[in-house]
């Protein structure tokens, strides 16, 4: 089951942080069609938030195709964003996780490893050889 985090510091609404997280295990795996989620009430007391925050969250999914309100049972994932990729993602992530392992080790905060990572994507998808040619610096 999803367990769901918030950043306090996003500027992201905290609803669409609930969203996202779902993409997020929907697209690489953690979370399946069928799969329910966490009841409203154990969301809002879990994270302290209102529960209309999670209703608006759940609705959001609704909207989007990607889960079904049940009326008294709960509400479920009805779709996925996994593409072909799932198949590589099991090596993909241990690889990753041995890297971030290096990188903490290395001195790295969180915040500088989300800097790295992000400008080190933004310059691959804008030119794969150049993150490379540069020494991975943008």
């Amino acid at each position: 089951m999803i367990e769901f985090v918030l950043d306090g510091r996003s500027r992201v609404a905290t609803y669409m942080q609930l969203v996202l997280q779902v993409k997020q295990a929907l697209r690489v795996g953690l979370a399946q069609p069928g799969d329910q989620l966490p009841k409203v009430r154990e969301v809002a007391r879990t994270l302290a938030i209102n529960p209309n925050t999670v209703l608006k969250a759940y609705r959001e999914l609704e909207l989007e195709g990607l889960a079904e309100g049940r009326p008294g049972v709960g509400t479920f994932l009805v779709s996925t964003l996994a593409g072909p990729s799932l198949e590589h993602q099991k090596e993909l992530r241990a690889e990753l996780v041995t890297w971030l392992v290096k990188a903490r080790a290395a001195g790295l905060s969180q915040d500088d490893l989300a800097a790295l990572i992000d400008t080190t994507v933004r310059a691959t998808l804008n030119d794969p050889t150049a993150a490379l040619g540069a020494g991975g610096q943008t």
